[in-house]
C-alpha cells in the first residue's frame, strides 16, 4: 500500500522498475492524477528516450475515471486528452471486464509505461444500460494487443450500399450510449470501440470511415480542444475524398467541472438520446 499522495504513487514506480519490479499502482480518481503529472512527464515518459533505451520505466498505472451518480467536480472528471499530450506513454481505456483483463495483461507485458483508464460506472455495470460490461472471464492466456480497436456492431451491407450508414468511433461509456442509439437505426450504424487511445488503430478507423462516408466521434470529455476533436481532424485529412459529410464530434458541455447535482450532470454529459439526435442529422446530411 502507498500513501494517498499521487506524486509518490506514480513516482515510486520509477524506483521499483529500476530494481526489476513490474509495478501496478492505482490513482483512486482521475481528478487526483494532477499532482503526479510531474513524475509522469519528467521521469516516466522520458527515461527510456533520454537514456537511449538503457533505463526504460515499465509501469502500469490504473486510473478510475468518468462521471455517474452525482460524484461531483472532484470525482467525475475525464483526463484522457491531458494524458495524450504526454509522449512516451501508452493509454488504454477498456469498455468491459474482458477487455480489462486482456489489456491489463498486455500492459503488464509491455516494456513501456501504460496508463489504464477504467470507467467507474462500468464497474459491476452500475449505470443502467451497461449490463454488457459484465463478461465471463476469459482464459488465463487472454491478451489483447495494444493498439487494436474492436468493431462492436456492424452495419447492414444493404444500408452501406445505399449510402445510408455511418460509423461511431468511441470508447469507455460511449460504447453503451452508441449501442443504445444504434438500436433506433435498423442496421445503419457501425460502432468501433477504440480500446487503446495511444497507440491508435488508425487502419481500422480510416477503413471504416471510407466505407461509410459519415462518422461521429463520441466522447465523455468536454468536447472543446479534446482528443476527440483532434481525431476528427486526422480522420478528415486522411479520409477527405471519401467523406459525404463533415466528421461530427459529440462530447460533454464545456463546463469547468461535472456538477454534483444529478440533473445538471445529465444535462452536461452525452447520452443515447443526444447520440440519436446527432446521428439523425448526420445520416440526413
Amino acid at each position: 500500500n502507498t500513501a494517498i499522495q499521487e506524486a509518490y504513487i506514480i513516482g515510486s514506480t520509477v524506483g521499483m522498475s529500476a530494481v526489476g519490479v513490474k509495478p501496478i499502482v492505482e490513482v483512486q480518481f482521475a481528478d487526483y492524477i494532477y499532482p503526479g503529472i510531474n513524475q509522469l512527464v519528467t521521469e516516466i515518459s522520458k527515461s527510456c528516450y533520454l537514456s537511449c533505451g538503457k533505463f526504460p520505466v515499465q509501469t502500469l498505472i490504473r486510473v478510475p475515471i468518468g462521471a455517474y451518480g452525482g460524484g461531483g467536480p472532484y470525482h467525475s472528471g475525464s483526463v484522457e486528452s491531458t494524458l495524450l499530450t504526454i509522449k512516451g506513454i501508452k493509454i488504454v481505456y477498456p469498455s468491459n471486464a474482458a477487455d480489462v483483463k486482456g489489456l491489463m495483461k498486455a500492459a503488464f507485458l509491455d516494456p513501456n509505461p501504460v496508463v489504464m483508464l477504467e470507467h467507474k460506472g462500468l464497474y459491476w455495470s452500475k449505470v443502467p444500460g451497461t449490463e454488457d460490461a459484465k463478461c465471463i472471464e476469459p482464459g488465463s492466456d487472454y491478451v489483447l494487443p495494444l493498439g487494436k480497436g474492436n468493431v462492436v456492431l456492424q452495419a447492414n451491407e444493404e444500408k452501406i450500399a445505399e449510402g445510408a450508414s455511418a460509423c461511431v468511433i468511441t470508447y469507455g461509456m460511449g460504447v453503451y450510449w452508441a449501442k443504445a442509439a444504434a438500436a433506433k437505426f435498423d442496421g445503419s450504424i457501425e460502432i468501433i470501440d477504440l480500446r487503446t487511445l495511444y497507440p491508435l488503430d488508425e487502419d481500422l478507423l480510416f477503413n471504416s470511415v471510407k466505407k461509410h462516408g459519415k462518422c461521429l466521434i463520441l466522447t465523455e470529455e468536454q468536447q472543446n480542444n479534446s482528443f476527440a476533436e483532434a481525431l476528427a481532424g486526422r480522420i478528415s485529412k486522411a479520409c477527405f475524398r471519401f467523406l459525404d459529410a463533415p466528421v461530427e464530434v459529440l462530447g460533454a458541455l464545456d463546463l469547468p467541472a461535472v456538477p454534483m447535482n444529478m440533473i445538471l450532470e445529465k444535462a452536461m454529459l452525452p447520452n443515447a438520446d443526444k447520440v440519436v439526435e446527432r446521428l439523425n442529422t448526420l445520416l440526413n446530411s
